[in-house]
């Protein structure tokens, strides 16, 4: 997989699992998402494989 679909792939899942976990925890409103404890332990799971991805996509080759 090249080092852009790794960082457009785990950007998108960041804020994916921040918006999922806000809307988990209460803080967006608006949805059937708000307040369920399902969201707000999948949110932060997802943002953290997000950044986990765009660190990997990030991160130089390195020489052998």
């Amino acid at each position: 997989m090249s080092k852009t679909v790794l960082v457009g792939v785990g950007a998108l899942l960041v804020v994916l699992g921040l918006v999922w976990g806000g809307q988990g925890m209460g803080w967006i409103g608006g949805s059937v998402m708000t307040g369920v404890t399902f969201w707000a332990i999948v949110g932060p799971i997802t943002a953290v494989v997000g950044a986990f991805l765009v660190a990997s996509g990030l991160r130089g080759r390195r020489a052998r």
